[in-house]
């Protein structure tokens, strides 16, 4: 069901498209990509000069390529379009730094502290965050959804419809429901 109309008249300013695309390579790694472009739908005055409608005032590039325990082993970034060009591309390398974490074990509180404020961009750090759903999505394809697997389905207690108490659970995985009541 989509949103609701409006109940204002109202004129698009902004355009912002996130792609995620997973990949599984042929030496058995996963490579997870995402990629961030901002436009305006008007001339846009920047200190750096006029964007015109469509042009991409962001597009950048997060790149990482995991392994099955969804340890970092490789980072790449770029910004092919940035609102300071020859400035913003500069923090790029500092991203090298995503390496060796792991995505599903404290990323998003990591990114955070290796990129406060001026020690990375706003816009990489953000695409960066989405990068652990992108690589269980990843993953979907590659393990059992049913209640025949021998392990826990990796997709249960991850979100409230799937909490292993839940209806949801009781009523796909019964397997792993657990019961709220005591005892």
């Amino acid at each position: 069901m989509p949103l609701p109309q409006p109940t204002a008249q109202r004129t698009r300013l902004h355009v912002r498209s996130v792609q995620i695309d997973g990949y599984k390579r042929a030496d058995g790694r996963w490579d997870i990509e995402a990629r961030l472009i901002d436009s305006k739908d008007h001339d846009y005055p920047l200190s750096s000069g006029l964007r015109k409608p469509g042009e991409a005032v962001h597009d950048m590039w997060v790149r990482v390529t995991i392994d099955a325990e969804t340890n970092i082993l490789e980072a790449a970034v770029c910004t092919d379009a940035s609102p300071y060009t020859g400035y913003c591309e500069r923090i790029t390398p500092a991203y090298a730094q995503l390496v060796g974490l792991n995505l599903m074990r404290g990323f998003r509180t990591a990114v955070k502290s290796i990129f406060p404020g001026t020690l990375g961009c706003s816009h990489l750090s953000e695409l960066a965050m989405i990068l652990p759903t992108a690589a269980l999505q990843t993953f979907a394809s590659e393990w059992l959804d049913d209640d025949h697997a021998e392990d826990k389905p990796y997709q249960l207690d991850r979100c409230h419809a799937l909490d292993s108490h839940s209806e949801t659970v009781k009523r796909y995985y019964p397997r792993w429901y657990r019961s709220s009541e005591p005892g």
